[in-house]
């Protein structure tokens, strides 16, 4: 089939490269031409695992290519892909903004020739897909196409293998025709027996908010947990255990932290809560979450400052890890966005490791002093900050840490390491959601 997709953001790229590795021949549409041409030249603009090898190898088989003529590229198109960014909208009020959705759907309108299904890829709201029918219909009014709603499910660090081997795939359509072209587009997948969830536009659309939705009330519950753990001298590793191995709860997100962030999350919980208000059928548990996950990130600022004895004025920090979760260069909503400048307006002085988030950090937070090596990161420490859970981090050399800091203060964020061994190495160790977490 030939598909095209419009925008090379995560999504865009992600999903072109892997409906190419389907067998399918993908275009893949940017106005950025500096993008464009890096990506000919073999740049991948983003860190996900395996993703650089996948795009080589599909542009040099020719079932894989990147340009900035829409024109050419809708007009032979079995399926044209929306996957252009919806952020929320800079009003600060929570509502996704639609505008390179809809400016998608008015350019591609008078390229369409032959039957073509248009499916909003991107994370959009309830009726968005109606309203890119309506804005096609008029551009174009003789065209011969349906709208389709696809959402994604791509985790960042496991992105390929989502898309190519996922839970279920979501078919939002209101025609048995733009269904059956969805289907041939994932035909492989059907092969290894992957649901199909077949339903209507709204249906789908509400689908991923929902999910993100519950996903982030999992964080923010076990994350109220592990605080009532640290009171009542719980432990949160046996609760989330305790409670996880129920079927009808499940293990998965269930680890405390420093908060939930990313590209996701925190939009779309924010973006559900106000369609729903909009809708006059208001989500409270969804509000609550938002709320909690604000807290949570407030007290691991005061989880650091007591573990320094009150005060980071004048003291060296060295954190580990800076993006919202390993394996991703990704910067947006990170827990360290709010914790690290909170800590260098009290007169912290903070030294940062990232494994890849070190390009974009820099540019976020320019008030920190960065380092290429961890150990490097931790020279004359009064405490280590473990903020990100980075495979490279879950087996430091402790004793050289020690020996590198001016004070064995480690402050582990994400439960990497065991209190009792921590301990014994000497360090004075605080943690989330155990007795001596505090």
């Amino acid at each position: 089939m030939k598909i095209v997709l419009i925008g090379t953001g995560y999504v865009g790229l992600v999903s072109g490269a892997c409906l190419a590795e389907f067998g399918h021949h993908v275009i893949c549409v940017d106005k950025d031409r500096d993008k464009i041409d890096s990506l000919k030249q073999g740049i991948v603009p983003i860190y996900e695992p395996g993703l650089n090898d996948m795009v080589e190898r599909n542009v040099s088989q020719s079932r894989l290519v990147f340009t900035t003529h829409l024109e050419e590229a809708v007009g032979e198109a079995d399926a044209v892909f929306i996957a252009v960014g919806t952020p929320s909208s800079r009003r600060g009020d929570g509502y996704a903004d639609l505008t390179y959705v809809y400016e998608a759907a008015r350019e591609l309108a008078p390229f369409l020739k032959a039957y073509t299904v248009v499916v909003d890829k991107s994370t959009v709201p309830v009726g968005t897909a109606r309203q890119v029918k309506r804005l096609i219909k008029e551009a174009n009014p003789d065209a011969d196409f349906d709208v389709a709603s696809n959402p994604e499910f791509l985790r960042e660090g496991a992105a390929l293998g989502d898309f190519m081997r996922p839970d279920r795939v979501v078919i939002g359509v209101d025609s048995d025709r733009a269904a059956d072209v969805l289907k041939r587009v994932y035909q492989p997948l059907y092969l290894i027996e992957t649901p199909m969830v077949i339903t209507g536009l709204e249906t789908a659309e509400l689908i991923k908010y929902a999910a993100n939705a519950f996903l982030a009330t999992k964080i923010s519950f076990i994350n109220e947990m592990a605080g009532l753990c640290e009171a009542v001298g719980g432990d949160v590793a046996g609760l989330a255990k305790g409670i996880g191995l129920d079927g009808r709860i499940g293990k998965k997100f269930l680890h405390p932290g420093p908060g939930y962030g990313g590209s996701c999350f925190p939009k779309d919980t924010l973006a559900l809560i106000r369609v729903a208000q909009e809708h006059g059928s208001p989500s409270r548990i969804v509000e609550t979450v938002v709320e909690v996950n604000a807290a949570q990130k407030a007290r691991m600022i005061w989880k650091i400052r007591n573990a320094l004895g009150g005060s980071e004025a004048g003291k060296t920090i060295a954190v580990l890890g800076l993006t919202f979760k390993p394996e991703t260069d990704d910067m947006r909503e990170s827990p360290s966005l709010t914790v690290l400048p909170a800590l260098v307006e009290k007169g912290a002085i903070v030294r940062a490791h990232d494994p890849q988030g070190r390009s974009v950090a820099e540019k976020l937070m320019p008030e920190l002093q960065y380092f290429d090596d961890p150990y490097e990161t931790c020279i004359d420490a009064s405490g280590v900050v473990l903020m990100t859970e980075w495979n490279q981090y879950r087996a430091l050399d402790l004793k050289k840490i020690k020996g590198l800091m001016k004070d064995p203060i480690f402050i582990d964020l994400r439960n990497v390491y065991d209190p009792t061994t921590m301990s014994e190495l000497g360090f004075s160790y605080t943690c989330v959601g155990r007795a001596n977490g505090s």
